[in-house]
């Protein structure tokens, strides 16, 4: 057995408040309380930590990610304006030099990139085939969009990939749909030496902003199942020094049968879906909308795609459901979202309302949710995975989605607060690649979403981030998500430059939000706030990442 004990710090614990230090032992919170208590632990212990004032917390869970696509977007050209590309004069200046690096280090494979945004940039367009081409020499590129729900390529890359006549390619390179499936699989055809090296950047970055559990959304196109098998594999064992995973399987089932195999082709598998595409995205114009894109002329008038039917739906959520899993669908339009619960309502009338409440199925994104929908979801117990990142990022009256839908209707994305009143069972994650692991910049995009009147407190932004990607998974019974006796032991150490309010007596809780009892928030969130440093995350004990001096 090994022990930590955790002392002279602030901890957030809401069945002690006023705990200043944890003992961790075996991978169990063993005990918290008063630091002067801590001093007599101290010879009984494998390990003292001196906090010196920082904050320990539940670690963060991210409730949608994507681990292959993060590490080789960790690796590959990022065309983000975080990276200082502004114009698509920059971002083919920015490939010109990756190409002539890779013909210089003799690395084979395709050029990959990601995170452009045309919308962004003072041209006002994607690249196109023949820029590609001359930018990078003839190499083969793939470049993903920021939504990676579409892309552009260079003639190489289309040859090998054999991407000329799928539905979604266009002649100047643009891919979408089946063409852009495609597109992916060849971008992400890797070894598996380097597969596993990507996995372990990705998870490393991940524990590195103090995650300790992901909810991997894998679907052919994105990975493997032997990929999912490998990532299973090396982070089953919590000695293995990396996050937690969550896995998800998003391919489409018809029968029971087909989930069964699914299940014993993958053990260990939570869910059956996730990234089981009903729609694609609101920035690639893929999105199933009631009413057609506001930015398009009228004689280029659409809606955006259906991936999926109702009955496909309906026949996918009872074959899950019987064979015991949850089911899980990406879903962000709202023609999407309609096309979601027809396909619920067919289930239920197939196996009844309860099984179908009771297995706690998910959906993934859900952005565009009227009253209506939200009193069908509460009514079947349907879960949400969303990313408040999304609004931080596209959000308010000059964002994309105000472009892409008119300010009326962008206005009435990601309603959080109406979710959080309702009770819907609600977890937050990144889509990394899409949006980076930065869970503190979640949190803060929620309490300072653009519509004000959506916003929700951070303390209820922190659950959601923590404990809300637990219940998503179906394990919060196991305490995981809190500090209290018996729990496990997923912690995050952080140092705040603003972290309490201190009462008249001196007391300093790091739970409740009565300021004048003297209680202490937790750290400053928002966009000119500083963010809190990860010194430590640790996963049922085991350290995944340390940088404590």
């Amino acid at each position: 057995m090994s022990s930590s004990l955790y002392r002279n710090g602030v901890i957030h614990s809401s069945s002690d408040p006023f705990a200043e230090a944890v003992l961790v032992a075996d991978g169990v919170i063993t005990w918290l309380g008063a630091d002067d208590t801590a001093a007599g632990l101290v010879a009984t212990v494998d390990e003292v930590v001196d906090l010196d004032g920082a904050l320990v917390a539940p670690a963060f869970v991210d409730a949608h990610a994507h681990l292959l696509e993060t590490g080789l977007a960790l690796e590959g050209l990022d065309l983000s304006a975080a990276a200082g590309i502004h114009s698509l004069a920059g971002a083919l200046s920015a490939l010109a030099a990756a190409a002539r690096a890779a013909r210089a280090g003799g690395a084979s494979g395709p050029l990959l990139g990601h995170g452009w945004d045309e919308r962004t940039w003072p041209e006002g367009r994607a690249p196109t085939i023949q820029e590609l081409d001359l930018a990078a020499g003839g190499a083969p590129v793939y470049l993903a969009r920021v939504d990676v729900h579409s892309a552009v390529v260079s003639s190489s890359f289309a040859a090998v990939a054999g991407l000329a006549g799928l539905a979604g390619w266009t002649a100047d390179g643009g891919v979408l749909g089946e063409a852009h499936h495609a597109a992916r699989e060849a971008a992400r055809d890797v070894d598996q030496p380097r597969r596993e090296g990507l996995y372990r950047q990705a998870l490393a970055r991940a524990a590195a902003h103090g995650i300790a559990s992901v909810h991997e959304h894998s679907a052919p196109f994105i990975d493997t199942r032997a990929g999912l098998l490998e990532l299973l594999a090396l982070t089953t064992d919590p000695a293995a020094a990396l996050p937690h995973v969550v896995a998800y399987r998003g391919e489409l089932c018809t029968t029971v049968d087909d989930a069964r195999e699914i299940l014993a082709a993958l053990p260990g598998l939570t869910g059956i879906g996730g990234d089981l595409n009903v729609d694609g995205s609101l920035g690639s114009r893929t999105a199933a909308l009631r009413s057609p894109y506001s930015d398009l002329p009228a004689r280029h008038a659409h809606a955006g795609s259906l991936y999926l039917t109702a009955d496909q739906i309906a026949a996918h959520l009872v074959a899950v459901t019987r064979a015991g899993v949850q089911a899980g669908f990406h879903v962000i339009g709202d023609r999407a979202m309609d096309e979601f619960l027809a396909g619920l309502q067919l289930a239920v009338e197939e196996v009844g309302a309860g099984p179908i409440r009771g297995a706690g199925h998910r959906v993934e994104h859900a952005e565009m949710i009227d009253a209506p929908t939200l009193a069908a979801l509460v009514l079947l117990g349907v879960r949400l995975s969303v990313q408040p990142a999304f609004d931080a990022a596209w959000g308010g009256p000059d964002g994309m989605y105000a472009a892409r839908l008119g300010a009326g209707r962008g206005a009435a994305l990601n309603p959080l607060a109406d979710l959080a009143a309702a009770g819907v069972p609600m977890a937050f994650g990144s889509d990394s690649p899409v949006t980076p692991f930065d869970p503190w910049a979640g949190v803060g995009a929620a309490v300072t979403l653009h519509e004000a009147d959506q916003r929700i407190s951070a303390r209820a932004a922190f659950r959601a981030h923590t404990r809300g990607g637990w219940r998503l998974a179906g394990l919060d019974h196991t305490g995981a998500g809190e500090i209290r006796l018996g729990a496990p032991a997923h912690l995050a150490v952080w140092r705040a430059e603003q972290l309490v309010v201190q009462a008249a007596d001196g007391r300093v809780s790091a739970w409740s939000t009565d300021a004048r009892a003297g209680t202490p928030l937790l750290p400053e969130v928002g966009p000119d706030a500083v963010p809190p440093r990860c010194l430590r995350t640790v996963r049922d004990g085991v350290v995944v990442h340390d940088a404590l001096d």
